[in-house]
C-alpha cells in the first residue's frame, strides 16, 4: 500500500517572475523523495509533496544556490503560522515576509540566508522598489553605461573597453544565476540566452549594443518585480483591514492588547468608528456595520445581539461588545488570504500547457538562432558578422518570459480580485473551469433563501395588525423556535409593544396559549385554531391562499374568536431574482434541488423564475447532478457544503454558500463568502474575463516575437529592438493581467 504524501510549505524571497518559479521547480524536483512541487509567484510560496521525511536542508540549499531566500513555514499549536530560518550566510540578503507581515524567521530583513547575491532579492511589504537590490543593480548598470558613453566620447580609443566594463557590471550577476540554474537542471534559462547573446555581440564588435541590452534586460526584470509586488499587495491589503490592537474586558476593566493575541471567548469592546479586530458574536449593543471593506456592500447593515460580525468591518454608530469566535490566524480575512495563497499554487490547465510548451520553446529558439547564424554564410556565402548578429537578435526575441508569465499573472490577479469580493476559488483550474459551466443547481434553504423564516403577511380580524402582532409576540417571548423568532423579530422591527403573558404554555403539535391583559390567547396551526373558534369561509380561503404560496400560517384566537393570521416563509435572498436572471443572461440553465415540500419549493421557484425539483434526499440531488452531466452539461452545484456534500462532490464545480467561519471550504472547490446569489454569475464572468485576458496576453507575447523575428531576418531591426520587444511584451502582458485587479463584475 502506497504511503500518503505529506506536504511541507516554504516561503520564497525574491521570486517575482515565472522564470524564477520554473527554475526553482526544476531544481527542487531533482531532489530524492520529492513527489511534486507547487509554486505561487504571487504568494511567494512553495509547497513540496513528499512520501517520507523531507531533507529540508537540501531543499533550502538547492533554492538558495539559485539566489533566492527560503524559509520553512511552520504551524504553531494555536494554529498561527510562523516561519523558521533554515540557514544564515553572510553573502545573501533575504528580505521576504510572511503573510502576517512579520520578517521571515523572526529576524531583521538585513540578516542573511544561505546563497549568493542575486538580482531577485526584493524587499518585503512597505519597502520602496528603488531600495531593493535589483533596483540598485539596475541603477548601477545604467550609471556605468552612461559613464561609458561619456568616457568613450572623451577618449575614443578606450570606448570598447569602457563599454565592456559597463557590460560586466550587469552581466556577471546574470552569468552567476545562469550557471546555478544550469547546474540545478535548467540549462536553457532566460539568463543563459542573455549570456550567449551578450558574449556573441562582444565577439562581433557590438559591445555598446550588448551593454545597452543588459541594462534593458535588468529594467524589464525590475518592472516584473514591481508588477509582482502590486499583485501581492492586492490580497495582502485585505489583511491590513484588521486593526492591530483590540480593547478587551479583563478583571472588570479594559485593556488594549495586540489583536493577534486575542483568544476565543474573549469579550472585546468596539467603539463607534472602530474597525472590528476579530470575528465574533455581538453580546451587547447594536450598530450599523459597514461591511464594504470586506464584502463590497455599499449600505451598512444593522446588527444586534447574537448576530455575527467579521474582522475588518466597521461599527459606525454604536458601542458593541463582541465575543471572539476565531483567533487572528483563523478569522475570515486570514482564511481568505491563506486560501488564495494556496490556490495560486494550483495551476490551471492552460498554465500547465504553457509550462510544457516553454520547455521545448526555449531550446527551439536556440536552434533557430544557430541556424540563422550559420546557414546563410555556409550555404549562400553570407557575411558571417551580419548573420551572427541576426542570430543573436533572434535569441533575445525568443526569450520566453512574456509567454511564460502570460497565464500565471492573469490567474493570480483573477484569484486575488475574486477573493477581495468574497469569491473564493481553490486554484487556477477551478477559476478556468467556471467559464465552461452550462448549468447551475442550487439548494434552496440557506442558498437561494436566507435560511430562516420571516413574517410576510399579517391579516387582522376585528383588531389592527399591530395589536395582532403584539399579542402573538407576547405568547412567543423566550422561545427559540424559528417561527417564534420570526414573530419577535417583526414585532421589534415594527416597534410593537409586547405585553407580558401569564400562564403561557406550549401545546404539543398545536401551538401555544396563555393570558394577555386578561384575554385568553391561542396561537397555532389552522386546524388547532378551528377547534377553538369558528372559521368563516373567507378566513379559510385566506389561510389556503397563504399556504398555497408556500407560507406557514399561524392563527391567533382571542377569547374564542378568530383575531388574525400571521404568515411566515423562508424568503429568497434579496438578490436571488437578479442572480438567477444574470445566469440565464449568460446562457446557463438553472435548477433548484431541495428536500423541502413541493408546494413551498414551487412557490419559491415561481417567484425566482427557476425550475424546482422538491422532496429530494441527498442521494437524489447527487443523481440529478449526474443526469445533467450525462446530458452534456457542465454542472456547478451550490449548497451549504454539509447535507449537499454528495451533490457538491459529484458536480464539475462544487460551490459552498455561506458566511464567515461557517463557509464549507473543505467540501467544495469554490465558496461564496458573503451569501450573494449574484456571486455565482460573477464567478462565471470573472472566469471568462481571466481567460480573455490570457488570450490577449498570449497573442501579444507571440505576436510581437513573430513581427520582430521577420524584421530581424530582413535586416530591419537588431539587438536593441529585440530586447525592447521582449521587455515590452513582458511589461504589456503583466500590465494587462493587472487590469483584472480593477475588475468589478
Amino acid at each position: 500500500m502506497t504511503a500518503p504524501l505529506r506536504q511541507t510549505r516554504f516561503k520564497i524571497g525574491g521570486m517575482d517572475c515565472a522564470s524564477c518559479a520554473a527554475k526553482i521547480d526544476t531544481a527542487v524536483r531533482r531532489l530524492d523523495g520529492v513527489a511534486d512541487v507547487s509554486i505561487s509567484v504571487t504568494g511567494a510560496s512553495m509547497t513540496v509533496s513528499h512520501g517520507g521525511a523531507l531533507p529540508e536542508d537540501k531543499v533550502v540549499q538547492q533554492v538558495a544556490r539559485l539566489g533566492y531566500g527560503i524559509v520553512k513555514a511552520e504551524a504553531k499549536t494555536d494554529g498561527r503560522a510562523s516561519v523558521a530560518r533554515a540557514h544564515d550566510h553572510p553573502d545573501h540578503d533575504y528580505e521576504g515576509h510572511d503573510h502576517e507581515g512579520h520578517h521571515l524567521g523572526g529576524e531583521p530583513a538585513g540578516k542573511r540566508a544561505e546563497g549568493s547575491a542575486h538580482l531577485h532579492s526584493d524587499g518585503g511589504p512597505g519597502q520602496a522598489w528603488w531600495r531593493t537590490r535589483r533596483a540598485v543593480l539596475t541603477l548601477a548598470c545604467a550609471a556605468a553605461l552612461v559613464a561609458a558613453y561619456g568616457i568613450g566620447h572623451l577618449f575614443p580609443a578606450a570606448e570598447r573597453w569602457v563599454f565592456l566594463a559597463a557590460l560586466l557590471v550587469g552581466l556577471v550577476p546574470i552569468a552567476r544565476r545562469a550557471l546555478m540554474a544550469a547546474l540545478a537542471g535548467t540549462p536553457f534559462s532566460i539568463e543563459m540566452l542573455m549570456i550567449i547573446a551578450a558574449v556573441g555581440a562582444v565577439m562581433i564588435g557590438a559591445t555598446e549594443e550588448a551593454a545597452v541590452v543588459v541594462v534593458l534586460f535588468l529594467i524589464g526584470e525590475l518592472l516584473e518585480g514591481v508588477a509582482a509586488g502590486r499583485a501581492r499587495a492586492s490580497i495582502q491589503g485585505l489583511a491590513d483591514l484588521v486593526p492591530k490592537t483590540a480593547l478587551v474586558e479583563r478583571a472588570g476593566g479594559m485593556a488594549e492588547v495586540p489583536a493577534e493575541n486575542l483568544a476565543v471567548g474573549d469579550v472585546i469592546v468596539v467603539r463607534p468608528g472602530d474597525s472590528i479586530p476579530a470575528d465574533g458574536v455581538i453580546v451587547e449593543g447594536s450598530s450599523d456595520i459597514d461591511e464594504a471593506p470586506v464584502t463590497g456592500e455599499s449600505t451598512p447593515r444593522r446588527k444586534g445581539i447574537a448576530e455575527i460580525v467579521f474582522a475588518g468591518t466597521i461599527s459606525t454608530d454604536g458601542v458593541l461588545k463582541v465575543r471572539v469566535t476565531a483567533v487572528a490566524s483563523d478569522n475570515t480575512i486570514a482564511r481568505v488570504v491563506r486560501l488564495v495563497e494556496e490556490a495560486q499554487e494550483a495551476k490551471a490547465p492552460t498554465e500547465r500547457f504553457i509550462d510544457r510548451f516553454s520547455r521545448y520553446y526555449t531550446p527551439a529558439v536556440l536552434a533557430v538562432g544557430a541556424l540563422v547564424a550559420l546557414l546563410p554564410p555556409l550555404v549562400a556565402g553570407g557575411d558571417w558578422s551580419e548573420w551572427t548578429y541576426k542570430g543573436l537578435a533572434i535569441l533575445l526575441i525568443g526569450c520566453p518570459c512574456a509567454l511564460v508569465i502570460s497565464t500565471p499573472a492573469a490567474i493570480a490577479a483573477g484569484l486575488a480580485t475574486g477573493a477581495r469580493r468574497g469569491l473564493l476559488m481553490k486554484g487556477g483550474a477551478v477559476l478556468e473551469g467556471f467559464r465552461r459551466i452550462t448549468a447551475v443547481a442550487f439548494d434552496k434553504t440557506g442558498t437561494l433563501t436566507a435560511g430562516k423564516p420571516v413574517v410576510t403577511d399579517i391579516v387582522a380580524y376585528g383588531r389592527d395588525e399591530r395589536t395582532v402582532l403584539a399579542l402573538a409576540a407576547a405568547l412567543e417571548q423566550g422561545s427559540s423556535h424559528p417561527l417564534a423568532v420570526a414573530i419577535l423579530g417583526r414585532a421589534k422591527a415594527a416597534r410593537a409593544p409586547v405585553p407580558p403573558a401569564l400562564a403561557a404554555k406550549a401545546i404539543l403539535g398545536k401551538g401555544v396559549e396563555g393570558s394577555v391583559g386578561g384575554v385568553a390567547i391561542f396561537l397555532g396551526s389552522g386546524q388547532a385554531a378551528g377547534e377553538r373558534a369558528a372559521v368563516t369561509e373567507a378566513q379559510r380561503l385566506a389561510i389556503d391562499s397563504l399556504n398555497g404560496q408556500g407560507k406557514t400560517v399561524s392563527v391567533l384566537v382571542a377569547d374564542g374568536v378568530m383575531a388574525g393570521l400571521i404568515a411566515m416563509r423562508d424568503e429568497p435572498r434579496p438578490d436571488a431574482v437578479a442572480g438567477i436572471a444574470a445566469l440565464k443572461a449568460e446562457g446557463i440553465l438553472t435548477v433548484m434541488l431541495t428536500g423541502d415540500n413541493r408546494r413551498t419549493a414551487e412557490a419559491i421557484a415561481v417567484s425566482l423564475g427557476i425550475e424546482a425539483r422538491a422532496e429530494l434526499l441527498p442521494q437524489d440531488k447527487q443523481r440529478i447532478v449526474g443526469e445533467l452531466q450525462r446530458e452534456g452539461l457542465k454542472v456547478a452545484k451550490v449548497g451549504d457544503g454539509i447535507n449537499d456534500a454528495p451533490a457538491l462532490a459529484a458536480a464539475d464545480i462544487g460551490i459552498a454558500m455561506g458566511g464567515g467561519t461557517d463557509v464549507a471550504l473543505e467540501t467544495a472547490e469554490a465558496a461564496i463568502l458573503h451569501g450573494r446569489v449574484m456571486d455565482v454569475a460573477r464567478m462565471v464572468r470573472l472566469s471568462r474575463a481571466v481567460m480573455a485576458n490570457i488570450g490577449q496576453n498570449i497573442t501579444v507575447a507571440l505576436g510581437l516575437k513573430a513581427v520582430f523575428l521577420v524584421t530581424t531576418i530582413a535586416g530591419i531591426t537588431g539587438l536593441w529592438p529585440a530586447i525592447l520587444a521582449d521587455t515590452g511584451a513582458t511589461v504589456l502582458v503583466t500590465a494587462n493581467a493587472m487590469r483584472l485587479l480593477r475588475w468589478r463584475g
